[in-house]
């Protein structure tokens, strides 16, 4: 279990354990690759970040994952796995949040990526990600960081 604090200052609990916080997230986050790049998106407001969002109503946190991909960067999954899941204490509660690696296996352009503005494709994460404006704050916090290396040790 990883203890850290996330770009607003708000304490963050990470773990690789099976649904530690709550069986029933509210809220998904997607690293994704396809064609051996990152697949990010640029939300309108807040920069690049990989695919998420919140839970639907009669939907799973899996099946909201593969949604949010399909919505964000018109990504159809190949595979998908469950890595984790970490909790954000925030002034307005605590968020939990599934997170997942995905592997794309085909780009369909859309008409609307919703609140973002489609998919981008990056050979590489730059290492200075904290510091660099063009990305999301979701980007900015240590889960990122230790997803990553979860990924390529599992890999």
């Amino acid at each position: 279990m990883y203890r850290f604090t996330d770009y607003y200052h708000n304490k963050v609990t990470l773990s690789f354990d099976d649904h530690p916080f709550s069986r029933n997230p509210k809220h998904v986050w997607v690293i994704c690759t396809y064609k051996n790049k990152w697949l990010l998106t640029r939300h309108k407001e807040r920069g690049l970040e990989f695919p998420g969002g919140k839970v639907e109503e009669n939907e799973s946190a899996r099946e909201a994952a593969i949604r949010e991909v399909k919505e964000e960067t018109g990504g159809s999954i190949e595979k998908i796995r469950y890595l984790g899941q970490y909790t954000v204490a925030g002034k307005g509660g605590t968020i939990i949040k599934n997170v997942y690696f995905a592997e794309i296996k085909d780009l369909a352009v859309q008409k609307t990526y919703y609140e973002t503005e489609g998919p981008i494709e990056l050979s590489h994460i730059p290492k200075n990600v904290k510091r660099n404006k063009q990305y999301s704050f979701i980007m900015k916090d240590d889960v990122l960081k230790h997803c990553m290396a979860y990924i390529r040790k599992k890999r």
